[in-house]
């Protein structure tokens, strides 16, 4: 048993209030801190921005490199997300350099897997929107299967499951079967779809689903994308998450009207 709070608590009641009353007042505090109750609770550590931008763009850079030489389809991939994150002349410059330090051989790709998976906190939405900024890589230059195998790495270690990353695909406009996980390195990338995602596909349904599993697949990719429910991630996430929300409703919408119900 944990003497120590009740001790001090007693004692410190006796010399504040001079009666047994303190002594009683200060065991009870000194009861609660020994249990854990009063323990002094650190504040939530706040991830710092820089820090996921390191991260993002050293596994970018081992992504890039994954399947051999680095393509030009692959650098201008990285430049957009560059430019799609907002990144300043400064943090540019570091981004380069980590996803230049990403792609040397013999990178512990596995370290920056842990630190990405620590940026999450558990999290599945904070996951979604990271693997959201990295399929655009993935999808740059083919489906090598290096590469692909990567990626299902870093999704194993944040508990996202293949499917749910066809899911995400589909939603960026990506046609994408699991089974293309095992293509040729060199094959063209994965053609987009023509007039817009397949509203089923973003929803993870398919058109043999009944109405309540629509209802049900859009409530869960909703309650899991819910932009509002980020808290501390890049604007550039966040904004993100908003247009994936807009296109998850968009497809639940198309399909309600194709099918007449409510």
């Amino acid at each position: 048993m944990k003497w120590l709070g009740k001790i001090i608590g007693g004692l410190a009641g006796l010399l504040l209030l001079r009666h047994p009353l303190g002594v009683v007042l200060g065991l009870l505090a000194g009861h609660l801190f020994d249990n854990g109750t009063l323990a002094l609770r650190k504040p939530p550590r706040r991830r710092s921005t820089q820090s996921f931008f390191d991260l993002l763009f050293l596994f970018v850079g081992a992504l890039a490199k994954a399947d051999g030489r680095v393509s030009e389809r692959e650098i201008a991939a990285t430049e957009h997300l560059m430019s799609r994150l907002g990144l300043d002349a400064s943090q540019r410059r570091e981004a380069i350099r980590s996803f230049n330090a990403g792609k040397e051989p013999g990178f512990a790709v596995d370290r920056v897997i842990n630190g990405l998976r620590a940026w999450c906190l558990g999290r599945r939405d904070h996951a979604y929107v990271l693997l959201d900024v990295v399929i655009d890589v993935v999808f740059a230059d083919g489906a090598g299967s290096e590469r692909q195998q990567l990626l299902r790495r870093l999704c194993a270690a944040l508990n996202v499951q293949e499917q749910e990353i066809a899911v995400l695909a589909a939603m960026k406009g990506y046609s994408w079967n699991t089974g293309e996980w095992t293509s040729s390195r060199k094959a063209a990338p994965p053609p987009r779809q023509q007039g817009g995602a397949d509203p089923y596909a973003v929803l993870g349904v398919t058109r043999e689903s009944d109405e309540q599993d629509v209802k049900r697949a859009w409530r869960k990719l909703m309650s899991e994308h819910h932009p509002d429910k980020l808290g501390d991630v890049p604007a550039a996430l966040r904004e993100r998450a908003e247009q994936r929300a807009r296109e998850i409703n968009t497809a639940y919408e198309r399909i309600k009207t194709e099918r007449g119900f409510r």
